[in-house]
C-alpha cells in the first residue's frame, strides 16, 4: 500500500488513513477511513468532488490544482488544523504532492455540507467548488477520529 509505505517512520498516524476514490460513482461510497493496522474500513461515506471535475457528457473526471478551476485535485494530504468557518468545523489540507499543491491557497478544506447523503443511490452528489464534502453525520464521525489522533493523518485522494 502506497500510503503506508509514504507514513512509515515518518510523524504521521501510522494507524488511520483516509482514502478518497474518485473512480466510484458519487452517489455511491467512495470517502474510506481505514485502519491501516488491522486492514479494514473503518468508515465510509459520500464524499462531493468540485464542479470543475465534471466532463461534459462523460462519466471520466478531470482533475487540477489551479486556482478557481473548482477542480479536486488528487494525491496525498496532511488534515490539519480544525477552524469555524461558513460551513461550520472544517479541516485544512495541505497537498504534499504537485497535483495538489496549491491546495491551501486555494482553501481545499474537509467539511461537511447539508446536500450531502448519508445514503449511497444512483443520483449523483451535490457538487463543491473543489473540496471533499461529507454529510453532517460522516464529518462528525470523521472529526471524531480526527481530533483524537495526536499526530497528523494522511487523506489519499486518486482516481
Amino acid at each position: 500500500m502506497k500510503v503506508k509505505n509514504f507514513i512509515k517512520g515518518k510523524n504521521y498516524n501510522q494507524d488511520l488513513a483516509v482514502f478518497i476514490n474518485f473512480r466510484i460513482h458519487s452517489g455511491k461510497y467512495r470517502y474510506f477511513l481505514y485502519d491501516l493496522k488491522n486492514n479494514k474500513i473503518v468508515q465510509k461515506a459520500i464524499v462531493a468532488h468540485g464542479d470543475g471535475s465534471i466532463i461534459k457528457n462523460s462519466s471520466a473526471l478531470r482533475f487540477g490544482n489551479t486556482d478557481g478551476s473548482h477542480q479536486s485535485s488528487l494525491g496525498k494530504y496532511e488534515i490539519r488544523e480544525s477552524y469555524t468557518g461558513k460551513f461550520g468545523k472544517a479541516y485544512r489540507l495541505d497537498g504534499l504532492d504537485e497535483s495538489n499543491s496549491n491546495a491551501r491557497s486555494r482553501a481545499i478544506v474537509l467539511h461537511s455540507y447539508d446536500s450531502v447523503p448519508d445514503k449511497e443511490s444512483s443520483q449523483p452528489a451535490c457538487l463543491s467548488f473543489g473540496c471533499p464534502m461529507l454529510s453532517k453525520k460522516a464529518f462528525s464521525e470523521t472529526s471524531k477520529y480526527i481530533d483524537q489522533s495526536d499526530k497528523t493523518i494522511i487523506l489519499y485522494a486518486f482516481y
